[in-house]
């Protein structure tokens, strides 16, 4: 049994969901996102249009598995089109640091060559400072997947804890040779 499935949805009241054609569609104040829905998933918007909620047409696996996904994803794309997602990543070393020109991010970060990453259009990026980095969209995926991208050029180390963190992320260090 699905406990997240069959959790309904709450909408926003400037947000506005349409299901047409297996698409869900989800449109608000920060723009539109939409997703493929299969066919042994139903998506229905309430009456009031104060929440929605996700069935299943069976019990089969595959099926359980779709019903919470399906709900997660839509959950997302409501989340994103009236809040949006924000990813902080801090450089994080001697000499570590980030520059912005256009959709294209600049990463010195102890290699001979910096290392530049394009950005998608549908992900925001500004610098707080040359040391700090703030990733926005209104797609989840798309803004995590920038950031785990970002975060593969150097990978913070387990001995000095210096590379590419989220913010707030814990490094636990391990302990070095003993004299």
């Amino acid at each position: 049994m699905s406990r997240m499935g069959n959790k309904p949805i709450a909408l926003d009241p400037q947000v506005k969901v349409e299901i047409k054609d297996g698409v869900a569609t989800v449109s608000g104040p920060k723009g539109t996102l939409s997703q493929a829905i299969p066919a042994d998933v139903t998506v229905k918007v309430s009456e009031d249009g104060k929440e929605v909620l996700v069935s299943r047409a069976s019990d089969a696996r595959q099926t359980k598995m779709n019903h919470g996904l399906i709900r997660s994803l839509v959950n997302n794309m409501v989340t994103g089109v009236s809040k949006g997602f924000v990813i902080e990543l801090e450089l994080v070393g001697v000499g570590y640091r980030a520059a912005l020109k256009g959709q294209e991010l600049t990463l010195n970060l102890g290699y001979s060559n910096p290392r530049v990453e394009n950005i998608p259009a549908n992900v925001k990026v500004s610098l707080k400072d040359q040391t700090h980095i703030l990733l926005e969209s209104i797609d989840k995926q798309a803004v995590g997947q920038v950031a785990a991208t970002i975060r593969r050029n150097r990978v913070p180390d387990a001995y000095h804890g210096k590379g590419v963190r989220y913010a707030g992320e814990q490094i636990s260090l391990k302990e070095g040779k003993k004299v």
